[in-house]
């Protein structure tokens, strides 16, 4: 590697960078060439040389080709939708981000038929999540903290207020306001206006609904940092106070091919896609977790040291599919389809680690 230097320039600021710095890029390089490798049907321990990537569970670099945004993507947005409503395709994004979990949305309609606006009965869905609920079921994913909108709707349980949310949503003209907004900034505003809805929720919905026909913003216009990106980004730079959030991720997006060319690390993007402001914000999210055993000396602002989920080897995970405006999925089939089996359905299991 050649000799690189300790500061960038970062909105007119002199940032000085940490070893984690470093560490960003070639986590984000390893991690996607593990991707790539289980495309090709590769498993762990040879997947990587990296001991923390082997030992701990890691998401994508790029957050389409993670399992829940994949499932999104194939299943609740273009899985025989292409043509619903506004309405209706704004309502099952919505319905199924609020639990982000695969297991949930399978579950509903297993109970209830075909997930749609036009089969929607508060009744009929509190029924359903009451009962696995009662019977100790996990209808939330751990990846957000969803706040339970109690306090805006008064129900007993989160998941009937989150049914309210979806209503009071609806009521107000989400979906077709959504879709006249000019700028991605403009649909977070209005997501953000929701009840118990903050900032970094909000952007996430807003990048999910921007992966339907609903919106065709570009993933380059804007960002809103996370918590986990936020401590990443003080264990990346020394005096991380002193710079603006948005700006460093930002900075991430625009120089990361000079890094990479930088410090002699091979990055094969997403089929010709660079990463883009919210995979450089997830990356840094990441780069937190990561650092917690790869750089313990380094202290971020959440103070968090231990990384609490392990990876378990699985097999070949199904060929990935993104949004159609995207142009790669020409690319992506005729890459993937001798590395991967005729049939996805056999291999559904296998999302559980993509």
């Amino acid at each position: 590697m050649r000799n690189h230097r300790n500061t960038a320039e970062i909105s007119g600021v002199q940032a000085e960078l940490s070893p984690v710095f470093f560490g960003y890029w070639k986590f984000a390089a390893e991690r996607q060439k593990i991707f790539f490798r289980r495309m090709l049907g590769s498993n762990s321990p040879a997947l990587t040389d990296d001991s923390v990537l082997r030992l701990f569970k890691f998401t994508n670099a790029y957050r389409a080709s993670d399992r829940v945004s994949q499932f999104l993507i194939k299943n609740v947005i273009y899985g025989g939708y292409e043509h619903s409503s506004d309405e209706d395709l704004f309502f099952r994004i919505i319905l199924f981000k609020l639990f982000n979990k695969i297991e949930t949305w399978t579950l509903l309609e297993r109970e209830l038929g075909e997930v749609s606006l036009e089969t929607y009965a508060y009744t009929a869905f509190d029924s359903v999540l009451t009962r696995a609920l009662e019977s100790g079921e996990r209808i939330y994913s751990a990846a957000y903290i969803m706040p339970s909108a109690g306090r805006a709707f008064g129900q007993r349980y989160k998941h009937q207020n989150h049914l309210k949310l979806v209503e009071f949503m609806l009521a107000e003209r989400f979906p077709e306001r959504i879709a006249q907004a000019s700028k991605m900034s403009d649909a977070f505003e209005l997501m953000v206006s929701a009840p118990s809805i903050g900032p970094f929720l909000a952007y996430q919905f807003v990048t999910d609904l921007n992966y339907s026909p609903l919106t065709s913003f570009s993933e380059m216009e804007f960002v809103v940092p996370g918590p986990g990106a936020l401590d990443g980004i003080s264990k990346c730079f020394a005096n991380s106070s002193n710079l603006d959030p948005v700006a460093v991720i930002e900075y991430m997006a625009a120089k990361q091919d000079e890094w990479f060319d930088q410090l002699d690390i091979e990055f094969p993007s997403l089929w010709g896609r660079p990463l883009q402001l919210i995979d450089c914000q997830n990356l840094f999210c990441e780069i937190s977790k990561y650092a917690r055993a790869a750089f313990p000396e380094v202290q971020g602002v959440a103070g968090r040291t231990r990384i609490k989920q392990k990876f378990a080897p699985s097999g070949r995970p199904p060929r990935p599919w993104y949004p159609p405006d995207w142009g790669i999925n020409d690319q992506v089939h005729m890459s993937c389809s001798q590395a991967l089996p005729t049939s996805e359905q056999a291999n559904a299991v296998q999302y559980t680690l993509l």
